[in-house]
């Protein structure tokens, strides 16, 4: 009588921890989720920036059609990109592109004391911050996530129902880690 007492409670055990386990890596796989969704909302604020960004310098920089285009071009193949990896190359090559443009805008002392020029500047700033910090949360959550489909027990669990470790958000180009310079 004891024995199958002590085998059905072992039995609940085991059942409880699964349970557990399952909610935990979903709760977890949600977290990571919304973390991208994150960085998405403040990228998409980075880009409703950049047209006007463009707009404004556009009648001081009129022989520098080519960076113009260049940040614009970035700035819609980053607007296309979906995936962890795909969005961490755009926006290499947005912060790329917008370094160059304030590079240029350098040499227009009109430009530089611009009032909208300047607003938009302070705005891309406090938003290059809000990226960074969605990143590094997601990035966090990820690890959290990885780190829980890896490790015994719940790995169990995890293999068994088709947990994917996600990748993290990764420039692998040094010179696209820079950050963009926006100082006037």
């Amino acid at each position: 009588m004891w024995a199958v007492l002590v085998f059905l409670a072992v039995i609940v055990a085991l059942v409880v921890f699964g349970i557990s386990a399952y909610n935990g890596l979903v709760r977890l796989r949600r977290e990571t989720e919304n973390a991208f969704s994150q960085i998405d909302v403040q990228l998409k604020r980075r880009y409703d920036v950049i047209p006007n960004l463009v707009e404004t310098v556009k009648g001081y920089m009129k022989h520098e059609q080519d960076t113009l285009e260049r940040v614009i071009s970035a700035r819609n193949r980053a607007l296309g990109a979906n995936s962890v990896g795909e969005k961490a190359a755009a926006e290499g090559q947005v912060a790329s592109a917008l370094t160059g443009l304030f590079a240029l805008s350098e040499a227009y002392p009109e430009l530089r004391s611009n009032e909208n020029m300047l607003s938009l500047q302070e705005e891309l700033k406090s938003t290059e911050n809000k990226i960074s910090f969605a990143r590094q949360y997601y990035n966090n959550t990820v690890t959290s996530y990885n780190t829980k489909i890896e490790t015994f027990p719940s790995n169990i669990i995890a293999n068994s129902s088709g947990f994917k470790p996600k990748d993290l958000f990764e420039i692998e180009d040094p010179i696209e880690r820079q950050n963009v310079k926006v100082s006037f």
